[in-house]
């Protein structure tokens, strides 16, 4: 198994869109281990220099050069060779590091989960110790990080041409789940030759709805394991992301409307018991509702986050 590092540069990332034509920016066997250097930030949320926080010169170059979208900057996509539609591709999240000083967080109008109560724009540059993993606010209070990139998502199907990588999708995309952090492992099904996988938006710390529209916004790099695994019958082994902890298994559901993002996320978990246990669908409706937690994503990207936590141990 080989290892591979990605860096973000002008020529290895791409601003807002997810897309299956997009060309690879390298190209890994399953199994092979991939180090990707994420940036964040448009030049306008940039640190004034008075601060003393040092801006990445790689984020300087692609504010420069790469062409911006709606979205997001993402670096990849990655590659994995033997990855057709109906596989599905295992994403270990095997260490984050913090490659900044500082992060961002902040609002703007008509964006956020309460736009119609604060119609302005609002920013706080933060500073980060990365030593201790903690950022200090404004007003005094530290707090510990739990970095994760709340972007992580494959090509979305062909059809759907060049999407924003705001809304999450079938693809994975902007999920925004913090539980998604360094020894958690997504999986995602395969929509287009090679899978295509790219990462970014990376998050020193959130809060589950990431309500104001921020997170601490940060740069970040992630080594991942991508493993493939091919679908072996008529039906594809996934059709929607999930995910795994050393705790819980997490199922997840995005809609417009969150009472559907919630139906969704239900159906995923009733699915993942059955298939795991001899439990009827009607039992493993039943045991939903006595011992699996149901949280709010992410309510700020269109499409509403629902993520179900169950515990390992209960049942499986």
């Amino acid at each position: 198994m080989a290892t591979h590092r990605l860096p973000a540069t002008p020529a290895t990332v791409r601003w807002g869109t997810f897309s299956a034509s997009h060309a690879a920016a390298l190209t890994v066997a399953s199994g092979d281990t991939v180090v990707i250097e994420c940036v964040s930030g448009a030049p306008e949320v940039m640190p004034p220099p008075g601060l003393g926080m040092q801006v990445p010169p790689a984020l300087a170059a692609i504010h420069d050069m790469v062409p911006r979208g709606p979205g997001h900057i993402l670096t990849g996509p990655v590659a994995v060779l033997g990855a057709e539609p109906g596989d599905m591709l295992e994403v270990r999240i095997e260490k984050i590091t913090l490659d900044t000083d500082w992060g961002y967080c902040g609002f703007r109008p008509l964006a956020g989960t309460l736009p119609e109560d604060f119609p302005e724009h609002f920013l706080t540059h933060i500073p980060v110790d990365r030593a201790r993993r903690t950022c200090r606010l404004p007003y005094g209070v530290e707090l510990p990080l739990a970095p994760f990139f709340g972007v992580m998502g494959v090509a979305p199907p062909p059809a759907y041409g060049i999407i924003s990588t705001i809304q999450p999708r079938e693809h994975g995309g902007n999920l925004d789940n913090k539980e998604l952090g360094e020894g958690a492992t997504l999986y995602l099904p395969v929509w287009a030759p090679g899978a295509l996988f790219s990462v970014g938006d990376g998050h020193g710390v959130q809060g589950d709805g990431e309500v104001c529209i921020n997170a601490l916004e940060m740069c970040l790099s992630g080594t991942f394991r991508l493993i493939l695994h091919k679908r072996t019958q008529d039906a594809p082994l996934l059709t929607y992301p999930r995910a795994e902890t050393a705790t819980h298994v997490i199922t997840m559901g995005m809609n417009e409307d969150l009472d559907l993002a919630m139906k969704q996320a239900l159906r995923e978990m009733i699915a993942v018991i059955c298939s795991r246990t001899r439990l009827s669908r009607q039992q493993a409706y039943q045991f939903c509702s006595l011992a699996v937690d149901f949280r709010i994503t992410q309510t700020v990207n269109g499409e509403k986050g629902v993520h179900g936590m169950l515990r390992k141990g209960l049942i499986f």
